[in-house]
């Protein structure tokens, strides 16, 4: 039993139920720990494993806190943080447990005096302005292609190797695969459900918006999602220091370079270090301002030329509204290209998604600079005649497909691929118990000419992968854990700790000197081999006299190891 656990289970006796539901959420606790009093958790908390976690997740001033107060200094600013997260004693000091840790410790290096980047030169912004305008397209060239296909995780929270070669060959580097996908997390873009990759709420405003708009949500998560060990006083440090953030963590490093890549995908991080102006506000925790960047960032442009060989040429980057609308109805060759491909294929996809003949029409009219081909115009129609051709809605029983083409709806009977759907004819039709959605997309995915209608004939929109809210975790309850703590919590603090001592060494066969207190008022030290503990009595053999002697608890003042 470790003496060095009492003053700390009396302290965290006396804390309040929030307090200490904030220390065991920061130090890492498990609601549900086999603790049955204060002694437990002061003894677990103080355990070397326990005492590590800690240390590690410690910011660069609180670690060189800690050192201060080793070496015999006071804490300073952090010190009301250690002794919440119980590194220190409520006097300040360090509990021995604590101290033996940070004797094998590294020292770190000062907090302060690490000057703030240079300005970046005129060329130096450029490049980060370049920076910026790729990240933001490559952002939502990778939310489109969740929207068409959630990325399916691996068990570690990667993408598969599958998922990733898909988005390769859309044109996003592999290399910045991850870092897009975490800027879009932060941003509220993409959240992970279910072991897949899915469009976030925020994407439907996102995408849509423009180059400025885009980049401001961006950057200001950005800054919102960086850790603690980062930013002070609601601006973030010099991002050179940003590796020795947490210096006793040693897979912080590595994040640190991750972070340290995307403050530069950003554009908020020069290629040489330096920082570009429409950075300071957003490092120093101003409101974002990206005008300076959207000056240097080519101007969005509203028209194409349609041509012939039924593609769509911009002559520059379009308004992000009109290319998200754009892109819907064709095929997108490479992640930042303008040009844009018109096929029967992509067309089909547009007329699942809700656009009708006339509205493409309309559109793609209203967009060219050029009018409308004759070869796209004629595409567009017999893209429009065929889809439809099978109509599917949800009835009570299941889902029933029907078709004017009778031969049609024969094929769909005697698809192999489509067996799994238990398709059954019934008066010239075909009924399934299997959902509508389900055997729509199951009808899509075999090329045929499907629309999802409700019961009065209407066409539905449906979307393979709709936008949802990320799932709420709820933060840990310690409250069940607190009441225990509680209800083992004795009137005297003192006695409950000697019964622990005493009950300890018994089970260890521990040799102790008990300090007994005489009826004559005077005291008197023993040296004994802890034999048993019960009805109020204490049984030992006393080394010294080779005695069995048989002690009454309440006259044992104190116990410490021989």
């Amino acid at each position: 039993m470790s003496t060095h656990a009492r003053p700390l289970a009396v302290r965290l006796a006396a804390a309040g139920d929030d307090e200490l539901g904030a220390l065991f959420q920061a130090r890492g606790v498990r609601p549900d720990p086999g603790w049955q009093d204060f002694f437990d958790a002061a003894e677990a908390l103080l355990e070397p494993a326990s005492v590590e976690r800690a240390l590690t997740a410690l910011t660069l001033p609180q670690a060189a806190a800690l050192l201060r107060v080793e070496a015999g200094g006071d804490a300073g600013a952090p010190r009301a943080h250690l002794i919440a997260l119980g590194l220190l004693d409520g006097e300040g000091s360090l509990p021995v447990p604590v101290a033996d840790l940070l004797i094998a410790r590294d020292g770190v290096p000062s907090p302060d005096g690490t000057p703030l980047p240079e300005p970046s030169s005129e060329s130096a912004a450029a490049r980060a302005a370049e920076r910026a305008f790729t990240t933001v397209g490559r952002v939502a060239d990778l939310l489109l292609s969740v929207r068409e296909s959630a990325p399916s995780l691996l068990a570690t929270g990667q993408l598969s190797a599958g998922d990733r070669k898909r988005l390769a060959e859309s044109g996003i580097p592999t290399e910045e695969i991850d870092d897009l996908r975490a800027l879009a997390v932060s941003a509220g873009l993409l959240h992970v459900g279910d072991r897949r990759l899915l469009l976030g709420e925020a994407a439907a405003l996102w995408l849509p918006a423009s180059f400025a708009d885009r980049w401001s949500a961006l950057a200001s998560a950005f800054r919102a999602d960086l850790p603690a060990g980062v930013r002070t006083d609601g601006s973030w440090t010099p991002p050179s220091t940003w590796p020795l953030a947490y210096p006793w963590d040693g897979g912080w490093p590595a994040q640190a370079e991750r972070l340290a890549t995307r403050l530069g995908l950003l554009g908020l991080s020069g290629d040489d270090g330096s920082e570009p102006v429409w950075a300071g506000p957003v490092r120093t925790g101003a409101a974002v301002d990206p005008a300076p960047l959207a000056a240097l960032v080519p101007a969005e442009v509203d028209k194409v030329f349609l041509q012939n060989d039924l593609t769509a040429i911009a002559p520059g980057p379009l308004v992000p509204s009109l290319e998200l609308r754009l892109r819907g109805m064709t095929e997108h060759e490479s992640s930042g290209s303008s040009s844009y491909r018109f096929t029967e294929d992509s067309l089909t996809r547009a007329l699942v998604d809700g656009e009708t003949e006339q509205g493409l029409v309309e559109f793609l009219t209203a967009l060219s600079l050029t009018g409308m081909p004759q070869p796209l115009a004629y595409l567009i129609s017999q893209s429009s005649q065929r889809h439809g051709l099978v109509r599917v809605w949800q009835t009570a029983t299941g889902t029933t497909i029907t078709s004017r083409d009778p031969h049609l709806i024969e094929a769909l009977g005697v698809d192999r691929g489509l067996r799994p759907l238990a398709l059954l004819p019934e008066d010239g039709m075909l009924v399934s118990r299997v959902g509508a959605e389900t055997v729509y997309w199951a009808l899509v995915d075999a090329r045929y000419p499907a629309t999802l209608v409700d019961a009065d004939g209407d066409p539905v929109p449906a979307t393979r992968t709709p936008a949802a809210a990320p799932p709420v975790e709820p933060a840990p309850s310690y409250a069940p854990l607190i009441a225990r703590l509680r209800s083992r919590q004795g009137p005297d603090a003192d006695a409950a700790w000697l019964d622990r001592e005493l009950d300890a060494a018994v089970r260890g066969k521990a040799t102790i000197v008990v300090e007994v207190g005489m009826p004559d008022g005077s005291t008197r030290e023993l040296t004994l081999e802890a034999a048993g503990l019960g009805g109020g009595r204490l049984r030992g053999r006393d080394r010294e006299a080779d005695v069995e002697r048989t002690l009454p608890v309440r006259s044992i003042l104190s116990v410490r190891p021989a």
